[in-house]
């Protein structure tokens, strides 16, 4: 009896294709399909982008957490091609030289940051919920350190009429729950990774969240702002509808 080969077929699975995008996920769901770099080698990243560049109707796509290294390898890639890259932090934003531009829904978000070191968090929410058509209020360093300095942010998203609130926050986490008991909008609580010592890495932050007695609070997981954004702006974006209606 011959011997089974336990790696037959293993070089057609190694050459498939490394992603299989879902260029079709914003028009059946609102949410841009996006890029997660992380864990990824660059051209794994690539292959993914450039699928989706040539797939999606708006010609746009957005990248999250990429390393310097990936941001530079997309960059070099992609750029020869027409493809022109925006990237604050860890998120980027790829579009063809065709592509359509940003049409606002009518929906505001508002961001508010507790400390600075919370801003990459908020970037990638605020990027999320921007290229979903929604209008971005924004304020960072604004945490319980310093309370007075919520004032006017809260003056801000009132006076914009945003329709929900992402509070970022890390270390004890005690912002949105101060927020979310002096708003009449949903709160998004978006916990991060920045703390240190016993319950840091961002535990201490969204059990503190999930603990809240503030109503209208629901919380994200650590550092996920890319869920953030998105509920956020599938939020905004149905209010901003029935505005219209």
């Amino acid at each position: 009896m011959a011997e089974l080969d336990p790696f037959a077929g293993l070089s057609a699975v190694l050459s498939a294709a490394p992603v299989h995008v879902d260029p079709g996920r914003q028009a059946r769901k609102g949410v841009p399909e996006i890029v997660y770099a992380a864990g990824k080698a660059p051209s794994v990243s690539l292959a993914a982008v450039r699928q989706l560049l040539a797939r999606t109707a708006t010609g746009r796509v957005l990248v999250s957490r990429a390393s310097s290294e990936t941001v530079e390898f997309l960059r070099t890639a992609l750029e020869p091609d027409g493809v022109s890259l925006l990237v604050s932090g860890g998120t980027l934003l790829a579009m063809r030289a065709d592509h359509v531009p940003l049409v606002e829904t009518g929906g505001v978000v508002a961001v508010l940051t507790a400390g600075a070191s919370d801003a990459p968090v908020a970037d990638e929410a605020a990027w999320v919920a921007r290229e979903m058509g929604c209008r971005v209020v924004r304020a960072d360093d604004v945490g319980v350190a310093g309370l007075h300095r919520l004032e006017a942010p809260l003056r801000a998203l009132r006076e914009q009429r945003a329709d929900v609130v992402i509070v970022v926050a890390g270390m004890d986490g005690a912002l949105p729950s101060v927020v979310a008991g002096l708003v009449d909008i949903p709160v998004i609580g978006l916990p991060t990774s920045v703390g240190y010592g016993l319950g840091g890495g961002g535990v201490a932050a969204l059990l503190s969240m999930l603990q809240t007695c503030a109503p209208g609070l629901v919380v994200v997981n650590i550092d996920n702002g890319v869920g953030a954004g998105a509920s956020a702006a599938l939020m905004a974006n149905r209010v901003a509808a029935a505005r219209g209606s």
